[in-house]
């Protein structure tokens, strides 16, 4: 039976999304979908540009994926929802990813701006997988404003450093009834696996792919990792012991 990720009335098989911020080059884009497998694709809507092919990034996405455009830029709410509706005027659809940031040296989201965002925007339709810093209460209100799936942060945007709120992750994955997608920080495959291993439902990856010195290559191993990760949450992985346990009987050999 194929493990199938349902949000917004699209089934996706691939759980690794895409994000399409820091690559050298345009023209890599399509390469590093094919290669890593993504069926999702976020794109900042100051990079869509209808009129000019070559410095449209929508024109590099293939057309089997689901264009997600940010708010990248809105300081609040107000500015998430206008950027949202001229993405989607602009026609890039209705799945939205919201980010509301003013703090310019951490780059963490406005966690409140976020939920009003998310209330506004869903109520109009919009499918809104919104951004933020994960705490359990903002969970909760974002669920409830109709939200289609939380995306956590793991890290600060950009850092590469990998499940720094795991535990925090953790408790969203249990207590939230939504996809949980994790969202920035992460800076290795093994990381993506790890995250998919505590059973999020997907990641988001941008610089550690568009970065790497082969982004193609990389794709591709971040594809893998996501898939091996999921496989071993559906195959249950076991509880960690205090103390070793014998993988082999140690009496009735040689003597008792």
């Amino acid at each position: 039976m194929a493990d199938i990720l349902k949000i917004g009335g699209r089934d996706l098989t691939s759980r690794l999304f895409l994000g399409t911020g820091k690559f050298s080059s345009n023209r890599l884009i399509p390469e590093v979908v094919k290669a890593s497998g993504a069926q999702v694709v976020t794109v900042a809507l100051r990079r869509v540009d209808m009129d000019f092919q070559e410095e449209n990034i929508a024109a590099y996405v293939p057309g089997e994926c689901v264009l997600m455009p940010n708010t990248s830029g809105a300081r609040n709410a107000e500015e998430a929802v206008r950027i949202a509706r001229l993405a989607r005027a602009a026609g890039c659809g209705n799945w939205v990813k919201i980010e509301v940031i003013k703090d310019n040296r951490y780059l963490l989201p406005d966690n409140q701006e976020t939920v009003r965002a998310t209330e506004i925007l869903a109520a109009e339709g919009f499918v809104v997988l919104p951004y933020m810093s994960p705490d359990l209460i903002t969970a909760k209100k974002l669920a409830e404003a109709g939200a289609a799936a939380v995306m956590p942060l793991g890290s600060p945007i950009g850092s590469n450093r990998g499940l720094k709120t795991k535990e925090l992750i953790r408790i969203l994955i249990d207590e939230i009834p939504l996809p949980i997608i994790v969202d920035a920080g992460i800076g290795r495959p093994s990381e993506a696996a790890e995250a998919m291993e505590m059973g999020a439902a997907a990641v988001l990856v941008n610089t550690a792919i568009a970065t790497a010195e082969d982004p193609v290559a990389m794709g591709r191993a971040f594809g893998l990792a996501v898939e091996a990760g999921r496989a071993a949450y559906l195959a249950g992985m076991p509880e960690a012991a205090e103390y070793a346990r014998a993988s082999s009987p140690l009496t009735g050999f040689l003597r008792d």
